[in-house]
């Protein structure tokens, strides 16, 4: 099976009926807080156990493709990301929202959705190989050097203050610590409570932050009155002069998130804070970031629908998964007795291309279902707020739970929502908090392996070309903010 049979496949009534369910369960799914795709896919995996390879595969690629837009819907409504690669687009999702254009914000997010997946699909179609061939040369250190500048733009999203930025940032470094060191097999910072094994998981620690600290800051208002959303239609549909405008923002986003979704392991996260930096430090306006940009919302979602196609590149090329829900499609694959790995493409080849299609699809049927769901998603901002805040707490309490069974996720989630409170109030941004928790387990683990390798030598951090250019890169992201403040002072 080659792909155009692959995609005459999926246009059959039953395959086609999957991947339109697929679809609008991952938007459905992602639009409501406290609830993920890879909490979906992995309720839905046990169902594909009597499917045909083939329709299992299409059905998840599709919650994958879906669960991943619809997660921007909370973070323009409700300042609540559904994924942790939408954190980026609440900064100017949400405040866009906040001065009435919330349904420009949704328009604008849904069609660089769409870009970034097409563009992406193309690199999936032509450069697998290739690119993954590249991808499976990178040593322990590339990966940490990559990491450590994703640390260091979290100076780009802070704000006004880079050094508030920074400390956020390292505060989500510290409560990454907790739990199993990889590397020894034991366990640190747990203070003698079994349930810190794991460490800190991402959801309840995400939902905290953002979902709880959001709900008690409306609660506490004064004269108890939340603010209100006015949703306005207005703007859902990009005009040609915007399409031009922002042709090198949505190209150039996709192509960043393309390229680090390939890179095993780094995820969406970072493919979104890398397009927003590079759209903050080559605009014009650059000011205008964290406001309401709307540069700032393409960018994002770009390049988070990108990684999407990226990251099925090297499960599919080298058998190594991108990202953590590309880890539920490799066991699909392999409850169906498929082996994902360079053998794919000569024993498998059906899968390969099914799933490559599935990709696509699934993209062209998100652009059509968001349009069609948009009036209907965006109907909590009429529900009074006093009925919203409840759902909201009910919708984070059970989607924390049934991720691990455990109430003590829940008292996380809670914990988490007080700090997020407190840090807003001390005027600490969260974007950087989160974005330091969720890269810093990757960077550590990346160092220490390299270190392993070298018997503790640090030499190849400046003997190897790239992890050179990339610490170098770091120290130059680190510095600018300064240089330019001192350049604007002088001027």
């Amino acid at each position: 099976m080659d792909l155009l049979s692959s995609f005459q496949y999926l246009l059959g009534p039953w395959p086609l009926f999957l991947c339109v369910l697929g679809t609008a369960l991952g938007i459905i799914v992602g639009a409501i807080p406290g609830l993920s795709g890879a909490m979906l896919i992995a309720l839905t995996l046990p169902l594909t156990f009597k499917m045909v390879p083939e329709d299992a595969m299409a059905l998840l690629v599709s919650m994958y493709t879906g669960s991943i837009t619809g997660g921007f819907v909370s973070a323009v409504l409700l300042r609540i990301p559904g994924t942790p690669s939408n954190v980026i687009t609440v900064f100017d999702g949400y405040a866009m929202a906040q001065k009435g254009h919330a349904g420009r914000a949704l328009g604008l997010g849904i069609a660089a959705s769409f870009v970034g997946a097409v563009i992406a699909w193309v690199a999936l179609v032509f450069l697998t190989k290739p690119l993954a061939d590249v991808a499976v040369q990178f040593t322990p250190f590339d990966y940490f050097a990559l990491v450590l500048t994703a640390l260091v733009l979290i100076s780009s999203v802070s704000g006004k203050s880079m050094t508030k930025g920074l400390l956020a940032g390292m505060i989500g470094v510290l409560f990454a610590f907790p739990g199993l060191d990889d590397n020894t097999g034991s366990t640190r910072f747990t203070f003698g409570m079994w349930q810190l094994t794991s460490g800190f998981d991402i959801l309840p620690v995400l939902v905290g932050v953002f979902g709880i600290g959001t709900v008690m800051a409306e609660l506490l208002k004064p004269g108890g009155k939340g603010e209100v959303i006015v949703y306005k239609a207005g703007g859902l549909w990009m005009k040609l002069s915007e399409w031009k405008s922002q042709f090198w923002n949505l190209l150039r986003s996709s192509v960043i998130g393309t390229w680090i979704g390939i890179l095993p392991g780094v995820g969406a996260s970072v493919g979104s804070l890398v397009a927003y930096t590079v759209a903050k430090n080559v605009s014009r306006t650059p000011e205008e970031f964290g406001t309401g940009s709307p540069s700032g919302i393409v960018a994002s979602e770009a390049a988070n629908n990108a990684t999407v196609g990226g990251a099925l590149i090297p499960l599919l090329a080298i058998g190594i998964p991108g990202s953590v829900i590309d880890v539920f499609l490799m066991g699909a694959m392999m409850i169906h007795g498929i082996q994902p790995g360079p053998l794919l493409f000569e024993q498998h080849a059906s899968i390969v291309y099914v799933v490559i299609a599935a990709c696509l699809l699934s993209s062209v049927l998100m652009f059509g279902q968001m349009y069609l769901m948009i009036p209907f998603l965006r109907r909590v901002l009429d529900v009074p707020r006093h009925f919203v805040l409840p759902l909201i707490m009910v919708f984070c309490v059970v989607g924390v739970f049934a991720s691990s069974n455990r109430m003590f996720d829940v008292w996380i989630m809670l914990g988490f929502g007080v700090l997020g409170f407190l840090m807003e109030r001390g005027g600490l941004p969260l974007g950087p908090f989160v974005i330091g928790f969720i890269l810093a387990p990757i960077a550590e683990s990346r160092l220490r392996q390299g270190l392993m390798m070298t018997d503790g030598s640090f030499m190849p951090l400046v003997t190897q070309p790239l992890t050179l250019s990339l610490l170098v890169l770091s120290v130059l992201l680190l510095f600018w903010p300064f240089f330019r403040s001192w350049r604007m002072s002088r001027r």
